[in-house]
């Protein structure tokens, strides 16, 4: 058999870095608009924009993805369908990114010809979670960064016909699962899945007498090994990261990976696409657990992960400066400090200096960096690539700005004036609680939910096995299918009828629900009337809402939705699910952020929850989410380490906020 020819996918967060993406030669691009992203701290594009370049990169060859995963709440479903008819009119987009599978529907009612692919924040990360998706319209899925290369063939080895897979190859690692951090929402109220995450992970912490970014990956490259994706048919595209960097960055690192896959047998073009990598300014990279036999912890390291090209350290004087370990040329943007801190700094440089020479910050840095902080070179403009871009700005000016008009506002899916009244639900709300690991002295009742796995269903008695709702894990990778399968199996056949699936794509592990009640967990993201449609469509009898939404939006979704809603008032709710484990912190054990802010680690599954030193606490809330039609509160239980001292704090999460 031939070896794949798979697409290579590069970013774009801005005009520069969209042109060095078609200089360099990417088979297509992917960007983002200036609302519902994933990348929001990125320039992003408005739609005049897109449509220019969209057009010239057509020409040229190009294809142009948008990415529109985002979390969509229910008041913006009707700016979402004209975005999306938008698109369709004035964009030559060739594929839409999806977080929220509703979104598939909505696309194709705007009018939507292109392909719709599942983003990472979606969550199929599952043999049988495939089919569900193409099902649902989906024609291609991006698969997660934790997955190895036999992970990997796995997946392509059970997608169905018509469905294609994405694999990242390169570029910056988050801790968390993607669709499963709350951090950056939880301690500020900015949303990873909106794409507003403030990167906490990368925060320094401290644990007894250490102190460290505990968290901060190194970034993630397949580099030589790619040639292992080559074989493995189904894999049609490799996707750099990297939507919040410069154009050096994605001309260099499209350069690479087109070498390593046309001519990545020859070692003098394999040596070659390397240096591209290599100067491509990243951090440093590893191969993560691509290799299943030689995984690597990406956390394990005692070097800066700030993204750039590290070029050396703040020294005091009369002036602040640096010797630089890497030539500097006109034209280089670098940044001092990192990204998370307030006071990182970023200055062009203006003159050349050589490699270990000295480079001196503008005057109005005197007495605003700290000595010892870090300098990363994180663009540049040499001449060759510069002289790319020019050319293809010029061509670009050629093609006229589209004169967008307005899209005729239709009253959005889902939002069908509501009959039921305020309220109009069970007479007895449940409360129903969620425990981990629940032990010999745990009094069950009719409405315990429990998680499910082979321990908890084989020790339990068939009459409590029919009385427990039974909680899907929300991280389920392709060694874990075959396990949670065998329970699911054990659990029906000692009677077992009430289940809550925490991805969406867990449908397809149920083959018959005439006797069962699926419910989709509040993992599921589910935050608008559309999401509620698509869930029932597809079996789902209720829905337990998004945990991280505002007020308004808790308050409206009730009497929109086709079916029940529930809640979680009350819990050690996570901060994230990795499948990377700090080896410097302890588990069971605080850690502490620079803002007081404690979280602790645990490891229930084998995958590892990180959680707050305070609990969510809806509680006082809960006469006011009965009234709105909520049928079904949630508490989740999870075992506090004896070491771990809660703090009381409210626990209203984004109650008040407007979420962003």
């Amino acid at each position: 058999m031939e070896d794949n020819r798979p697409d290579i996918l590069a970013p774009a967060g801005d005009t520069d870095s969209f042109l060095a993406a078609v200089a360099a030669g990417a088979d297509a691009v992917y960007c983002g608009l200036k609302i519902f992203s994933a990348r929001m701290e990125a320039d992003n594009f408005s739609m005049e924009e897109l449509s220019r370049l969209s057009a010239l990169a057509r020409a040229k060859g190009v294809k142009t993805y948008i990415a529109f995963n985002s979390l969509v709440k229910q008041s913006e479903l009707s700016k979402v369908e004209r975005i999306l008819g938008k698109i369709a009119r004035y964009v030559a987009c060739d594929a839409l990114i999806i977080q929220d599978a509703a979104l598939a529907a909505l696309a194709r009612k705007a009018g939507f010809k292109g392909e719709l692919h599942l983003s990472t924040l979606g969550n199929c990360s599952f043999e049988a979670g495939l089919s569900e998706a193409r099902k649902a319209g989906f024609s291609k899925v991006v698969l997660p960064r934790e997955l190895s290369i036999d992970e990997i063939k796995q997946m392509a080895a059970g997608a169905p016909d018509g469905l294609a897979l994405e694999v990242f190859v390169h570029g910056a690692l988050c801790y968390a699962v993607s669709g499963r951090c709350y951090w950056s929402s939880w301690f500020g109220g900015k949303s990873g899945l909106r794409g507003r995450c403030v990167q906490p992970c990368r925060r320094v912490y401290t644990q007894g007498d250490k102190e460290k970014r505990f968290f901060s990956c190194l970034d993630f490259s397949v580099d030589v090994l790619a040639k292992l994706l080559k074989s493995v048919e189904k894999v049609s595209a490799w996707k750099i990261e990297g939507r919040k960097k410069g154009p050096h960055y994605v001309y260099y690192t499209v350069l690479g990976y087109r070498l390593l896959r046309d001519f990545g047998t020859d070692p003098e073009q394999k040596k070659q696409a390397l240096a591209y990598l290599e100067y491509a300014m990243g951090r440093p990279a590893v191969h993560y657990n691509f290799l299943s036999q030689r995984p690597f912890n990406p956390v394990s390291h005692d070097g800066d992960t700030g993204s750039g090209l590290f070029a050396g350290r703040i020294k005091s004087g009369s002036a602040p400066g640096f010797t630089t370990r890497e030539a500097l040329f006109k034209g280089d943007l670098i940044r001092v400090g990192y990204e998370d801190e307030s006071g990182h700094k970023v200055q062009r440089v203006t003159r050349s200096v050589p490699k270990k020479g000295t480079f001196f910050l503008n005057k109005s840095a005197k007495g605003k960096v700290k000595q010892g902080s870090p300098v990363f070179i994180v663009d540049r403009r040499e001449g060759p690539l510069a002289d790319r871009i020019t050319d293809l700005s010029a061509e670009l000016d050629r093609y006229e700005k589209a004169d967008i008009q307005p899209v005729k506002e239709s009253r959005p899916s889902g939002q069908k004036a509501s009959t039921r009244k305020i309220g109009q639900g069970r007479k007895t709300a449940v409360d129903l609680r969620v425990k981990r690991n629940p032990g010999k002295k745990v009094v069950f009742h009719s409405d315990i939910g429990l998680w499910l796995n082979p321990a908890n269903v084989q020790q339990l008695p068939a009459k409590v096995v029919k009385k427990v709702w039974w909680w899907l894990p929300p991280v389920l990778f392709p060694d874990g299918e075959r396990e949670l399968a065998d329970a699911l199996k054990t659990a029906r056949n000692k009677g077992a009828t009430r289940f809550v699936a925490n991805i969406p794509w867990q449908r397809a592990l149920f083959d018959d629900l005439k006797k069962i009640s699926l419910w989709a967990g509040p993992f599921c993201n589910a935050a608008n009337s559309a999401t509620f449609r698509f869930l029932k469509k597809i079996g789902f009898a209720g829905c337990i809402v998004s945990p991280e939404l505002d007020r308004d939006t808790f308050m409206v979704l009730p009497e929109h939705s086709p079916i029940p809603l529930g809640v979680v008032v009350f819990g050690n709710w996570p901060l994230a699910v990795s499948r990377i484990m700090p080896q410097e912190l302890n588990r069971d054990q605080l850690f502490i952020s620079p803002m007081n802010e404690g979280a602790w680690l645990s490891r229930p599954d084998g995958h590892v929850w990180v959680f707050p030193q305070w609990p969510l606490d809806l509680r006082q809330k809960k006469k006011e989410l009965k009234e709105a039609g909520y049928t079904l509160f949630v508490s989740v239980s999870e075992q506090i380490p004896k070491s771990v001292q809660m703090k009381k704090r409210p626990g209203l999460w984004n109650w008040d906020l407007d979420l962003l």
